[in-house]
């Protein structure tokens, strides 16, 4: 059963740098896809979501239904994350216009919808014959998710029941397919069973808890199932094989699987509704394998980024220690629900690690996976480029040097948008008797418990964390693995007490001035010889940031070599510096290349510094060289 859950979105008021990037995705981002839904942003590739929306519309209405139905099988869902991103922008600061502009979408979504509950563009301006024949790529059920999602987040918000009842009566629809009438079948992409759950708690409804247990026990029962269900259609929308389990998950029972395959963000959507069920219910035997599969992906698959998902064939995950740095995926969209799992995962065992791995993967993937302005974005984000070989040569067509505008398969901006906006959600916990603290997030929290504080920090470049406790119970802070040493102070004293799991609990009685100092020392980092392509290199880390090494600071970085013996320097915060970051100096020699493709001569090298700046900054100066990983 639960041991924690998160905070409501509308508990935690952003500050400091969290605050920062919430500004920037209500001020920027937000208004920018806005212009991108209704097809009125300038140079950018049309989208047609609005569109598709008023013209399902006329579609269950009679009308001609114009220019039809334009985009992804999917692309409803970038309407959903939209509004989902706007909730919880409305959230921490009210905004008439938005909110005007939010209730404009959602008018559209509910005309759209039809009278039996159900409701997708694509099938309702296309095809309705054709619903429900295509679990393994029609992303019904992925979409229906997303727009649960965003009826939840806005209902929390702003208060108003027009998505949440239009969410409510799509989940019955399906319902009534699929435990009702006994359909057999889950999702191809799974998405909508931690939507269900959402939804659950949130109305109270058990049809909703059912219907997500109905999904998860389903999978892999049959492992031939969608090969069986392409034998009965004969159109396909991706061309997908039917027979590749691996790839989405279904090759056994999702009890008896201990390994993380194929396609990484349906994988980690899958497990955060596993793990949300087994907390739900109990179910000790669905949270030991949602055990496996973390460990098997943080221990085996996953890059220094937190990034997920290594190779571009399926967006998918290979084998393990398979994490090669220049052709990588790991999709942004992966890491965000990579913080997904870990944040259900935290509700069934409170636990550093899980805290640790939800910081890594915010604070490097999917921070970098959006520009310093908000207006360009990567979907793929390796650790190595080489200009003229990244995004040019056909083996890495896929690894950009500069971040993209608007794209077709626009899947990771708005999931960026929202996930900052939720932050505090997954900073944040709580219990009967007891605040957690699993990520430093400056800002106010109210508790349901009656507890209360203010953090003040400048997290992630100062070390220090200072909380203001108002009421009594149990303050739990998570110590990070990457701290070596930490000091304690609760009003004034210091406080000596060992961890429980990577958390310090600090019993409080009325209010307390609590101060956390950890270890900003910067420390190289070596991968596992497992890792055949990282061997004998380093990388650099300070805090939960990963660093990496540009061309525009070193010039050629590729002729770097580091000198791991000696500390490297940590510069002060330069505000005007890539918005405002911290510089690490290393010690090192630069090769002269002596300009053939082979040679016998001995290496002539000149001592030099190499600067390293943080991974998520990058690709914010032009296209240049850069390096995580570095030869020493």
């Amino acid at each position: 059963m639960k041991i924690q859950t998160q905070i409501p979105v509308t508990a935690y008021k952003a500050e400091g740098f969290i605050g920062k990037y919430q500004q920037l995705v209500r001020d920027t981002v937000i208004p920018y896809q806005h212009s991108v839904l209704w097809d009125k942003a300038p140079d950018t590739e049309k989208s047609h979501v609005a569109a598709n929306f008023i013209n399902a519309g006329k579609a269950l209405r009679g009308e001609d239904t114009g220019d039809g139905f334009y985009g992804m099988v999917f692309q409803d869902s970038d309407a959903a994350k939209w509004l989902e991103a706007a909730a919880y922008a409305l959230a921490a600061k009210p905004d008439e216009a938005l909110e005007k502009q939010a209730d404009e979408l959602i008018n559209l979504i509910a005309a759209a919808q039809d009278k039996d509950g159900y409701l997708n563009t694509y099938y309702t301006i296309k095809d309705k014959d054709k619903r429900w024949t295509n679990l393994l790529e029609g992303h019904e059920l992925y979409c229906s998710g997303h727009m649960i999602e965003a009826a939840c987040a806005y209902y929390e918000a702003a208060g108003k029941r027009t998505l949440l009842d239009v969410a409510s009566k799509n989940a019955e629809c399906i319902y009534d397919r699929f435990v009702t009438q006994n359909v057999r079948g889950c999702p191809g992409h799974p998405e909508i069973e931690l939507a269900l759950m959402k939804l659950y708690r949130l109305t109270g409804n058990e049809h909703f808890l059912t219907l997500c247990k109905r999904f998860i026990d389903e999978r892999g029962t049959d492992p031939s199932f969608f090969a069986d269900e392409a034998e009965k259609r004969d159109w396909t929308v991706w061309g997908s094989d039917p027979r590749d389990n691996d790839y989405r998950q279904s090759g056994k029972p999702v009890r008896q699987q201990s390994e993380a395959t194929g396609h990484a963000v349906r994988a980690v959507y899958l497990y955060t509704g596993m793990a949300d069920l087994a907390s739900e219910t109990g179910d000790s035997e669905l949270l030991e394998a949602c055990r496996r599969l973390w460990d098997n992906i943080v221990h085996k698959k996953m890059y220094i980024t937190g990034g997920i998902g290594s190779t571009v064939l399926g967006e998918a995950f290979t084998v393990d220690y398979d994490l090669p740095s220049d052709t990588a995926y790991a999709e942004t969209c992966a890491s965000i629900g990579l913080m997904f799992f870990a944040g259900r995962m935290l509700e069934n065992e409170v636990k550093g690690e899980y805290g640790d791995i939800m910081e890594l993967a915010f604070y490097n993937t999917v921070l970098a996976g959006m520009q310093l302005d908000g207006k360009r974005f990567f979907y793929v984000n390796p650790l190595e480029i080489d200009p003229g070989i990244s995004g040019v040569a056909r083996t890495h067509t896929h690894d950009l040097p500069v971040r993209p505008k608007w794209y077709a398969c626009a899947c990771c901006p708005p999931n960026a948008a929202r996930l900052i906006g939720s932050i505090g959600m997954y900073a944040y916990g709580e219990s009967a008797d007891t605040a957690y603290c699993h990520m430093f997030a400056s800002g106010s929290v109210r508790f349901a418990n009656g507890m209360a504080l203010e953090c003040t920090t400048d997290y992630p470049y100062d070390m220090t964390v200072k909380y203001n406790v108002k009421g009594s119970g149990r303050l739990a802070v998570r110590i990070p693995a990457w701290s070596r040493s930490y000091r304690v102070t609760v009003n004034g004293a210091e406080l000596s007490q060992a961890p429980e799991n990577g958390y310090v609990y600090i019993d409080i009685t009325d209010n307390a001035d609590i101060e956390f100092v950890f270890d900003g020392t910067p420390s190289f980092v070596r991968a596992s010889c497992r890792v055949p392509r990282l061997a004998g290199m380093t990388a650099l880390m300070r805090g939960p940031l990963v660093y990496c090494f540009e061309g525009a600071d070193n010039g050629k970085v590729s002729e770097l070599r580091i000198d791991r013996s000696c500390t490297p320097v940590v510069c002060g915060y330069d505000s005007e510096l890539l918005g405002g970051t911290v510089k690490v100096k290393a010690k090192a020699k630069r090769i002269t290349d002596c300009g053939s493709l082979y040679t016998s001569e001995p290496e002539q090298s000149t001592p030099c510094e190499a600067i390293a700046v943080p991974y998520y900054t990058w690709g914010n100066r032009g296209e240049n060289e850069m390096r995580v990983w570095m030869n020493v």
